[in-house]
């Protein structure tokens, strides 16, 4: 069977405008990016799991919560978040990069399976796959899979700071350079909010944990649907959060 080495690449840093530091926050008694670590640990295709953080020495509380908890680091530039996330998988020699945020403590990962199994049983014609291209899954469940290969063009060609700050932008800017797997959920349900951005997107996630969470056990995306229906007011708490536009 041909090797390959798919590696998750999960992006962290301390200097978030809107909430300082959210990666670290606590929830049920550990750290945000705890959370996010192992759940995706949960996702049976995935080899490793690296944190890509930065330089900067704000970020060396990640660097310690990685030696802590046993995690692979990587650090890279702050400003250039693709140079980064290229060096990370060059490092760890990275066949296929599974992206995933660190501001994503519900990130699925049956749905981290799902993408990485459409792209594994599609590689050899497309570049990518992605539950992001046409939303029909939570903002916050974001997954895209591609090959190294794919992301070392991607490094040589993207000029632009803002295409550099996006690991991803260029190729939805320039789809038809790209091939690349939409995977999509028989529901729409585009329209929950499950990412952390402001103190009331932390207060969602808070409250949905404090029903859910359970040692040892990962609770799933049915089972946040399925929470939300029983207790619909809790979709009230951040309904009024605007996602931050990746060009300003």
């Amino acid at each position: 069977m041909e090797k390959n080495n798919i590696i998750a690449i999960i992006q962290a840093h301390m200097g978030s405008t809107r909430l300082p530091g959210k990666v670290l926050i606590d929830i049920i008694g550990k750290p945000m990016l705890w959370h996010v670590v192992s759940r995706v640990r949960y996702a049976e295709h995935i080899n490793n799991l690296v944190i890509a953080t930065t330089t900067n020495r704000n970020d060396d509380k990640i660097v310690d919560f990685c030696k802590l908890y046993n995690i692979d680091c990587y650090k890279g530039s702050e400003e250039d978040v693709l140079d980064r996330y290229y060096q990370t998988a060059k490092f760890w020699q990275a066949d296929s990069i599974v992206r995933i945020t660190s501001d994503c403590p519900l990130i699925d990962p049956k749905i981290i399976n799902k993408v990485i199994s459409v792209y594994l049983e599609n590689k050899d014609n497309i570049d990518g796959a992605s539950n992001t291209i046409r939303r029909t899954y939570p903002r916050g469940l974001d997954v895209e899979v591609i090959s190294f290969r794919t992301l070392e063009k991607v490094w040589k060609e993207a000029k632009k700071d803002y295409q550099r700050e996006h690991v991803t932008i260029y190729i939805y800017e320039h789809a038809k350079q790209f091939k690349l797997y939409s995977v999509e959920n028989d529901e729409n349900l585009a329209h929950h909010r499950w990412t952390v951005d402001e103190e009331k997107d932390l207060e969602f996630v808070k409250e949905v944990y404090e029903r859910l969470y359970k040692e040892g056990k990962i609770f799933l995306m049915e089972d946040v649907i399925d929470l939300l229906k029983r207790e619909p007011h809790l979709k009230e708490i951040n309904k009024d959060v605007k996602q931050k536009e990746l060009i300003e």
